[in-house]
């Protein structure tokens, strides 16, 4: 079992950055994969990049490439979430979760939520025009 909470979110205007945090407590955090995601209302909830136990393998979403970076820390039991640029149509809220497969199972496997074993509360992002 793995409990994570997610931090950061907030209201900035187009162009700015934001970086979220995504605390994960319990079990070896570098045994999990861990994936952000995001929804918009009346919308479904979208990949938005993961990030393999070791940290070597990311992957994204093509709407955020270039803009927004994942990264880890095994050592603080941490994953982050670097937005640039952003736009109002990155508005959303945000959710970190982790997967316990013990094999990377390809990019693909993970770009879908069902996938993911722990998910936290997401975080409110609100980019203004």
């Amino acid at each position: 079992q793995v409990h994570v909470v997610e931090s950061g979110g907030g209201l900035v205007q187009a162009g700015g950055s934001l970086r979220l945090s995504c605390a994960a407590s319990g079990r070896t955090f570098g045994n999990y994969l861990m994936g952000w995601f995001r929804q918009a209302p009346g919308k479904e909830r979208e990949f938005v990049a993961h990030i393999s136990g070791s940290g070597g393998t990311t992957y994204y979403a093509g709407s955020v490439k270039g803009r927004f970076t994942i990264s880890r820390d095994n050592a603080k039991n941490t994953a982050h979430l670097q937005m640039n640029s952003l736009k109002p149509e990155d508005t959303a809220v945000y959710y970190c979760a982790a997967d316990d497969t013990p094999y990377y199972s390809g990019p693909g496997y993970y770009t879908l939520p069902k996938n993911y074993g722990y998910w936290g509360q997401g975080t409110q992002v609100t980019v203004s025009s």
